[in-house]
């Protein structure tokens, strides 16, 4: 494990680890807040709006997706472990219901006696609104009585979906159908029921941030691995719309690593159909060339050089640096250190 991967787990458990329940919203027992100002402000503020937590039945992954008007939600509502659950914690939030639902769950908890457990030692349960499900399946769903109208939540098989602060009571019923209809994996049919929300009106607010986090059915030891998506909108005027980009552009990566490691293992057939499963999700422009150069460059250091050129080609015409960029790659081992190859790969593109 190299020096990054350490502090990057480190920085995971200190965070999990330190934050108390209520943390955010509740001051230790016995305490008072320093002023009336103080206590209200952190009481007053409703950080999430509406969110779904499903489970895929099919492959076992687990999520959740969640819009708000709210600046930077990402970090505050969803949370998802690998073969453990997911977690939705919002309304007058307590992102400590994220990390403790999840360590309850992973000691063996279900996820409705994970959040009763929560909920029940929570002064301020009547302002909450919480969603878990395990990794068996089980959800658990918790609206307090004085979460902002229009709230409430509905679940079905393997997931539930909840709202607050929403223009109309329709919009929960509304994800929850656009989520049972729809096909496709669990990023798909999860962002189909942000949409659904939006049509049916959503956040009176308005909107402004959106997240989705899916995890894979069982933990592989590597977080890194385990988050199949982990993508935020920090600040957009159609969160919705730029988080489905955002989803699609990964897939194309995803298929971009599936050819990489079939260049690998040296099935080229299998990456070249990876690869170029990759390209026709997005056009190139979508990644400035990026996925175009890279497919070029598998393939040439490979000696599939007639498969390379139209793969690079399509990156020049993205920006001419690329083409400057193939005569660096061979100091790092990337392509063969023939000059003859590389004047081939970039004859008459670069700038």
């Amino acid at each position: 494990m190299n020096r990054l991967h350490k502090a990057g787990l480190c920085a995971a458990l200190l965070a999990s680890t330190a934050l108390p329940l209520h943390a955010e919203t509740v001051p230790p027992p016995n305490s008072e807040p320093e002023s009336d100002s103080d206590w209200n402000l952190t009481l007053r503020r409703p950080v999430a709006t509406y969110s779904i937590v499903a489970r895929d039945p099919d492959t076992g992954q687990m999520g959740v997706a969640v819009q708000s008007h709210w600046f930077s939600v990402g970090p505050i509502v969803p949370w998802a472990e690998a073969g453990v659950g997911a977690v939705a914690t919002q309304s007058f939030v307590d992102p400590g219901y994220g990390p403790l639902g999840l360590e309850l769950m992973r000691g063996g908890r279900s996820a409705p006696d994970a959040l009763r457990a929560l909920i029940t030692t929570d002064e301020n349960q009547n302002v909450r609104q919480v969603a878990m499900v395990d990794a068996e399946g089980e959800v658990a769903t918790h609206t307090g009585d004085q979460c902002i109208f229009a709230a409430g939540h509905q679940s079905g098989q393997q997931y539930s979906v909840q709202a607050n602060l929403m223009e109309k009571d329709s919009v929960w019923p509304a994800m929850a159908k656009a989520y049972e209809s729809s096909t496709g994996d669990l990023a798909e049919r999860m962002l189909a029921a942000m949409e659904a929300a939006e049509r049916e009106g959503g956040d009176i607010r308005g909107r402004q941030s959106a997240a989705i986090l899916i995890v894979a059915p069982e933990s592989t030891g590597r977080p890194w691995v385990d988050r199949l998506f982990d993508l935020r909108v920090e600040d957009h005027p159609d969160p919705i719309g730029e988080l489905r980009r955002l989803v699609t552009l990964q897939r194309a990566y995803a298929k971009m690593n599936e050819g990489d490691e079939h260049v690998t293992a040296g099935d080229i057939e299998q990456a070249l159909e990876a690869y170029q499963k990759a390209t026709e999700l997005v056009p190139d422009q979508a990644t400035n060339g990026e996925a175009a150069f890279w497919v070029g460059v598998s393939l040439a250091d490979n000696g599939r050089v007639e498969d390379a050129l139209p793969y690079l080609r399509r990156a020049f015409a993205q920006d001419p640096n690329w083409a400057e960029l193939i005569g660096r790659l061979p100091a790092s081992g990337l392509l063969p250190k023939d000059k003859d190859l590389i004047e081939r790969l970039t004859s008459g593109m670069r700038p």
